[in-house]
């Protein structure tokens, strides 16, 4: 049973994450936390969410922004390293409900004012790749940062998730060479249970292209913001 319950968290968290350009980790983390110790969910969860950023860039392959990439990803690699080197020491409670509030905030502006975004410069890059990566490897979380900053670019729909796979992939790979490096090791019900896992994982990504598929561009950026003010409002209240 245990194996059947991770399995379909895995599956609905490989379709939201991957229609949102998300990632995995908001859904599944929470989750995880509340019955296995942060250190290996955090593991454990960078395991299936890297496969989920291969899969984002496999299937959105049609083109990705390099200029995005280069600019977001040197700070977002940086501070992965150094959110994932001091994971559970910091106040994580408090850090979570203010970039709760901030991802609240940052949706109902999209609804409420429709050219709404934020400065669209290398500035802005460099800054939501520093704060995207610290709370990655903090907590695990941080790709709906990584979403709102792209979602200002109004990129198309495939570019949007195929450059957030990318994004996605070397913050991941950088937070989890931490994790082994800091002694962190997956039990061996996870180890083996990744067989099964990340299979699970392309399956939930494949539906989840074709969904995309069917989402006018003119559309995307509201229904990243919807998924926005969800994931805000979880985390500001959880």
């Amino acid at each position: 049973m245990e194996l059947i319950g991770i399995g379909i968290l895995v599956f609905a968290a490989a379709i939201v994450g991957t229609v949102t350009g998300f990632g995995i980790g908001t859904t599944m983390v929470p989750v995880m936390a509340a019955l296995y110790s942060l250190p290996q969910t955090l593991l454990f969860v960078g395991v299936i969410h890297l496969f989920g950023s291969l899969w984002k860039v496999l299937l959105f392959r049609e083109g990705v922004s390099w200029k995005i990439i280069t600019a977001f990803g040197i700070t977002a690699v940086i501070a992965s390293f150094i959110g994932a080197s001091v994971t559970i020491q910091a106040p994580e409670a408090l850090l979570k409900s203010i970039l709760g509030l901030f991802l609240v905030a940052y949706a109902v502006s999209v609804f409420v004012k429709s050219n709404f975004a934020l400065p669209k410069n290398s500035g802005t890059l460099a800054v939501g790749g520093a704060v995207s990566g610290f709370t990655s490897g903090i907590f695990g979380i941080g790709g709906e940062i990584r979403a709102m900053v792209l979602s200002a670019f109004n990129l198309p729909k495939a570019v949007f998730l195929a450059t957030s796979g990318v994004l996605g992939l070397f913050v991941d790979a950088s937070r989890l060479a931490t994790y082994l490096g800091g002694g962190i090791r997956l039990e061996p019900f996870f180890l083996w249970g990744l067989l099964i896992f990340v299979p699970v994982s392309f399956v939930g990504a494949k539906i989840a292209q074709r969904i995309v598929q069917k989402i006018p561009q003119d559309k995307f950026r509201k229904v990243v913001a919807v998924f926005l003010l969800a994931a805000g409002l979880y985390l500001f209240f959880v």
